[in-house]
C-alpha cells in the first residue's frame, strides 16, 4: 500500500509545480512595460508562493492536530479510557498509528491494572500477617517491611525504605545471617531476642530475593516468645511438682520403713509413724485433687452443672467449713453487708475458690486478727466479693506472682500452716471461667484485700 501521506505531498507539488508553469507561460507572454519590466513575472511567483504557502498550511494542519492527539495520548498511556480507539480513521498512517497505540494503551493499562491489584492483595497479605516481614537488598538496606515487624522492634515512627539493617535491629547474627543468603542464595535460620517494651524472642527463616538490581534477602520474624514462655513453665510447673510431692513420699517411705524395720512393737512411737505416714498420704491426695481441678479449669469444656448461685449461700458455706479453724487460731471471722445477689456458674467451683480465699486469709493471719467477708453489687453492676484480713501481707515484688502454680511467698510459713500451693491458682482460673476478674492489695505487716468481681445472672444471660 502506497503512504496516502505522501500521495497527499506529491499530489500538491505536482499542482504547485503545474500551476507555476502555466503561470510562468503566461507571464512571460504579457509585454514588460518600461517601468516595471518584471512586474508580471513578479506577480505571478507571488501568487504562487502564496497559493503554496496556502495549500502547505492547508495538508499540515490536520497532521498537526493528529500529531498533537499522538503526543497527548503517549503522555497520558495509562490514563487512556479502555473503550478510547482513537478516530477510527486508518486512511494514514497517522489514522492506523493512533489506533494502533489506543489499542496499546488499552492492553497496557489491563496489565497495570491486575499488576496493581495483585500488588494490593500481597500487600494486604503482609500488612495482616502476625509475623514481621523484612526484605533487603545486595547492601543490606532495607526495601520493605511490614506492621508487624515495626511493632516488634517497638519503633516510633515506620521504617524508611533504604535503611540500614544494623540501624534497625542491632543484632550482628541476624546481619551474618541474611548477608551469607545474599552470598550463597541458599535459605538460613537464625535466634534472636529483641528488647523494646519487653525482652521478645524470635525465630527468624531467611531466603534468597530476586530483584532487578541484584540479590537481595527476605526474612520472617515468628515471635516464640509466649511459645518459650510456656514452655518454661511446664518445665517449671514439672519440677514444682516433683518437688511438692518428694517431701511426703520421702515421709511416707522412710516411716514405713521404719515400722517394717521393729518400730511396730514400738507403743510409745508406731501410732505417731503411722499418723504422719496417713497425713503425708492425705498431702499428695490434695495434690493430685488440685491438679485434677487445675486441668479442668483450664479445659474449654463448658461444666454441665452450671447455673444461677445465690453468693450468700456459697459464702455461708465456706464461713461455716472454716470457722472452726478460725477459733482455733484466735481469727475473727466478721461478716460485713453481703447482698442477696445472684451469678452464673458452677456453685462448687465458686465455694471452692471463696473457701480457698477465706482459709487463706486465716492461715496467714495472726492471733487476734480478722477476717472481713463483703458481697455488693458495685457501681458498675457487678458481684463484688470481698475477703480482706489483718495477716502478714504480701511483699510488693510478690504480687505479680502470687498465682502462679505453687509460687509461695514465705516457703517456710507456707509448709507450716499446710496447702498444695495451688490455691489462688485455682481461684484464678474458677473466677475468669465465669468471666469475672480478681484483684489483690496488699501491704506487708498490715494485711490483704483480694477482690473478686463477676457478672450478675441477668447479664450474663
Amino acid at each position: 500500500m502506497k503512504s496516502s501521506i505522501l500521495r497527499r505531498f506529491v499530489l500538491v507539488t505536482q499542482v504547485l509545480v503545474l500551476f507555476t508553469l502555466v503561470a510562468s507561460f503566461y507571464a512571460f507572454r504579457i509585454p514588460a512595460s518600461k517601468d516595471s519590466p518584471g512586474a508580471a513575472a513578479v506577480l505571478v511567483w507571488l501568487s504562487c508562493a502564496t497559493l503554496a504557502l496556502g495549500l502547505a498550511w492547508l495538508v499540515s494542519l490536520p497532521l498537526m492536530l493528529r500529531v498533537r492527539r499522538l503526543k497527548r495520548m503517549a503522555e497520558g498511556l495509562l490514563d487512556v479510557p479502555l473503550h478510547q480507539n482513537g478516530t477510527q480513521d486508518a486512511s494514514n498512517e497517522l489514522g492506523a498509528l493512533e489506533i494502533s497505540l489506543s489499542g496499546v494503551a488499552a492492553q497496557v493499562r489491563t496489565l497495570v491494572d491486575r499488576l496493581r491489584l495483585e500488588s494490593a492483595r500481597r500487600e494486604a497479605i503482609l500488612a495482616s500477617m502476625a509475623e514481621g516481614v523484612l526484605a533487603v537488598d545486595s547492601d543490606l538496606r532495607i526495601i520493605f517491611s511490614n506492621d508487624a515487624l515495626f511493632r516488634s522492634v517497638g519503633g516510633s515512627r515506620k521504617i524508611a525504605e533504604n535503611t540500614r539493617l544494623l540501624a534497625l535491629i542491632r543484632d550482628t547474627g541476624l546481619f551474618d545471617t541474611l548477608r551469607d543468603v545474599v552470598r550463597t542464595g541458599e535459605n538460613r535460620k537464625h535466634r534472636l531476642k529483641i528488647i523494646s517494651d519487653r525482652e521478645r524472642s524470635f525465630e527468624v527463616q531467611a531466603g534468597p530475593l530476586e530483584m532487578p538490581s541484584g540479590s537481595g534477602a527476605i526474612a520472617i520474624l515468628y515471635d516464640t516468645t509466649d511459645i518459650e514462655r510456656l514452655e518454661q513453665v511446664r518445665k517449671d510447673f514439672v519440677a514444682n511438682v516433683s518437688h511438692e510431692m518428694r517431701t511426703p513420699l520421702a515421709g511416707i517411705i522412710g516411716y514405713a520403713e521404719t515400722l517394717l524395720d521393729g518400730a511396730l512393737e514400738d507403743e510409745q512411737n508406731n501410732r505417731r509413724f503411722v499418723q504422719i505416714i496417713h497425713s503425708s498420704a492425705i498431702r499428695l491426695n490434695s495434690i493430685a485433687s488440685d491438679l485434677l481441678v487445675l486441668s479442668e479449669l483450664e479445659s474449654k469444656v463448658e461444666p454441665r452443672e452450671s447455673g444461677r448461685i445465690a453468693v450468700r449461700d456459697v459464702v455461708e458455706s465456706a464461713l461455716a467449713i472454716v470457722e472452726k479453724e478460725a477459733e482455733m487460731r484466735g481469727v475473727k471471722l466478721i461478716r460485713e453487708e453481703i447482698q442477696e445477689l445472684q451469678v452464673v456458674g458452677t456453685r462448687l467451683r465458686l465455694e471452692q475458690a471463696v473457701l480457698n480465699l477465706v482459709a487463706n486469709a486465716i492461715k496467714f493471719n495472726l492471733p487476734g486478727g480478722e477476717v472481713r467477708i463483703r458481697v455488693v453489687q458495685d457501681a458498675a453492676g457487678y458481684v463484688s466479693i470481698t475477703v480482706s484480713d489483718t495477716g502478714v501481707g504480701i511483699p510488693s515484688q510478690d504480687l505479680p506472682r502470687i498465682f502462679e502454680r505453687f509460687y509461695r511467698v514465705d516457703k517456710g510459713r507456707s509448709r507450716q500452716v499446710g496447702g498444695t500451693g495451688l490455691g489462688l491458682t485455682i481461684v484464678k482460673h474458677v473466677i475468669e471461667r465465669m468471666n469475672g476478674t480478681i484483684e489483690v492489695q496488699s501491704q506487708l505487716r498490715y494485711g490483704s484485700t483480694f477482690t473478686v468481681r463477676l457478672p450478675l445472672a441477668t447479664n450474663a444471660g
